[in-house]
């Protein structure tokens, strides 16, 4: 969600669930903000190659303190001269000229709790406490978020944060968790330099004289060669995605880059990919996988024109030639778009570059309350943006697509709109994300919506193998208030009715919550298997314990049930998006 922050480098040269598992409590204590760190010790060894395991390891748990570590310390670099002074300007500038005022930005507020980052862990193997893995659990289950190695000393959002994977390993029965950090280009340099050389983006520009200082000292440092924007400057800490046989974890100011996991379930970094030179500046991070041909879709955006480029990449994972959409007039936050078998789908929303809320002192990324939000639709491959065309749709304004289909010489789109979008950075707890289904007559030019739920809902996903396709089942997060999300919800979209449609949902408990849902077919080859027929999985947080746990529930159930419950060796922070990789891709890479 950060493609914006682009603009400011880029001059620099080259309740049914009373049967969910009750946790026991404490008090939970906020980070310490501090130069140098403190470590924590991995609670177990790495564990050999996985074996099969055939059977379910029941133990009795006892709570401990919940552990809000920090980033271990570095061996940094001895600090020069130019460097010392251009730390102690940094202070000046977070210390009196944009110091961290409100609670969005001030890292006493939003690294507090479960947000709070933590220490890498080598593969650790874990205790299957509850039911059994099922045997179609066989790969990774990879989730991404932010986790920024230094605790910052001046504003920090919660979008903000080096990208750190959290790898559930599984195989036969056994679980091994590891959490690395994406070693980014933007990572590995801070690492040695022993302290942040660029600002964070969606805190560090907020007003014109923060703007100008911050950028005065970035590019002091880019000119002293202690960085390179060339490289990247991206922490790609928001999603994965597995296309043309490789693994790549993905935030929208950079490029991708490729990951791997070992035989152990280590997360290795394998190095930004440019896709020989095909690909520059940025990607999105949520391409769109076709399931029948494997190919990969996914676009570009920033604040100057073209404000969106669209692209593929073959099967073979090749990129193909870029296609400029002139015909979008205005920047806009365009962090997700939608495919079907026929077109791409993508929001011209409301949030977007907002100057006039910058020289105020505010965020540059802000509502534009005189904009009518649109939906562009083009064909998949098109050539160009001639085929582009755009349909007003009043309020819309989604950052996340579930999925699109063809129905007739319609398309259908299904996406949580943000109710109260002027929130969407500032105050997210105000945030209501209502289901809907917009449909768009191709013919007639009519759009007619149609809510699915009342619930606040966000983070919703499918069954992967209907990408693109009519689907008809949805899970969402249920927002408790966003970003914490306190159960899973199953949503009916093939009705036409105003209804509420959902039919099925499992609350985590009291003090507990998870993330974004991910459906895992149980039979993933299978074309007459059921929609439904699988299983959803989340890390699961209990605040009062400090214990976090891995869930599989059965996605067919009236209550998704949780058939299985994994005892992580110690907590994972709250994240963005993950994805399932089967062992057989894991192989690929």
């Amino acid at each position: 969600m950060d493609a914006l922050s682009s603009s400011f480098l880029s001059t620099f040269p080259t309740q049914p669930s009373t049967t969910s598992p009750k946790l026991k409590s404490l008090t939970i204590s906020s980070v310490r903000i501090e130069d140098r760190p403190t470590t924590q010790t991995p609670p177990k060894t790495p564990p050999p190659p996985l074996q099969p395991k055939h059977t379910a390891v029941t133990t009795k748990t006892t709570p401990s303190s919940p552990s809000y570590s920090s980033p271990p310390p570095t061996k940094p670099n001895p600090t020069t001269l130019p460097a010392a002074i251009f730390n102690l300007f940094d202070d000046f500038i977070n210390t009196f000229v944009d110091p961290p005022i409100r609670p969005s930005v001030d890292p006493k507020h939003v690294l507090t709790g479960n947000f709070a980052p933590i220490t890498e862990l080598p593969p650790t193997e874990c205790d299957v406490i509850h039911g059994s893995l099922p045997s179609c659990l066989d790969g990774a289950y990879i989730r991404n978020g932010p986790n920024p190695q230094y605790l910052p000393r001046g504003p920090y959002h919660l979008f903000d944060g080096d990208g750190m994977l959290h790898s559930l390993r599984v195989s036969q029965g056994r679980a091994v968790l590891c959490s690395r950090y994406v070693k980014t280009y933007k990572y590995t340099v801070e690492r040695d330099a022993g302290f942040p050389l660029l600002p964070n983006v969606f805190s560090g520009f907020n007003g014109l004289t923060a703007s100008a200082t911050r950028g005065a000292l970035s590019a002091a440092r880019v000119a002293s060669g202690m960085y390179n924007p060339a490289n990247g400057i991206g922490n790609a800490n928001t999603s994965l995605a597995f296309f043309g046989g490789k693994l790549y974890a993905l935030g929208e100011s950079d490029l991708p880059y490729a990951v791997r996991l070992t035989a152990g379930g280590d997360v290795e970094t394998v190095g930004r990919e440019d896709f020989n030179g095909e690909l520059f500046m940025s990607m999105t991070a949520h391409p769109k996988v076709d399931p029948d041909t494997g190919e990969a879709f996914a676009f570009r955006y920033g604040p100057v024109p073209p404000y969106l480029t669209y692209f593929r990449f073959d099967p073979a994972g090749a990129k193909q030639k870029d296609v400029p959409v002139f015909s979008m007039k205005s920047p806009s936050l365009l962090h997700d778009f939608a495919i079907t078998k026929k077109y791409a789908v993508f929001a011209d929303i409301q949030i977007g570059m907002n100057p006039m809320e910058m020289i105020g002192g505010g965020s540059p990324v802000g509502l534009d309350a005189s904009k009518v939000s649109r939906v562009g639709i083009i064909p998949k491959y098109a050539a160009d943006d001639s085929e582009m065309r755009w349909f007003e749709v009043p309020g819309f304004n989604i950052m996340h697509a579930v999925n699109a289909w063809d129905e007739d010489d319609a398309v259908v789109m299904v996406a949580p709109n943000i109710l109260s979008a002027e929130h969407t950075l500032e105050r997210m707890g105000l945030i209501h994300a209502l289901v809907e289904k917009v449909r768009i007559d191709l013919k007639t030019g009519i759009v007619t919506r149609q809510p699915i739920s009342t619930r606040n809902l966000d983070f919703a996903v499918i069954n992967p193998a209907y990408q693109g396709k009519k689907n008809r089942f949805v899970y969402a997060a249920v927002g408790d208030p966003m970003p914490k999300i306190s159960g899973v919800v199953k949503l009916d979209v093939s009705g036409c009715e105003h209804k509420e449609s959902i039919v099925a949902s499992r609350m985590y408990g009291e003090d507990c919550f998870g993330g974004e849902p991910f459906f895992v077919a149980r039979e993933p080859g299978n074309p007459e298997a059921e929609e439904d027929d699988g299983y959803l999985v989340s890390y699961v947080h209990n605040e009062k314990t400090g214990e976090s746990r891995f869930l599989v529930m059965d996605a067919m159930s009236s209550e998704l049930d949780i058939v299985a419950a994994v005892k992580l060796p110690r907590r994972v922070p709250y994240g963005f998006h993950g994805l399932f990789v089967r062992e057989s891709d894991l192989n690929k890479l």
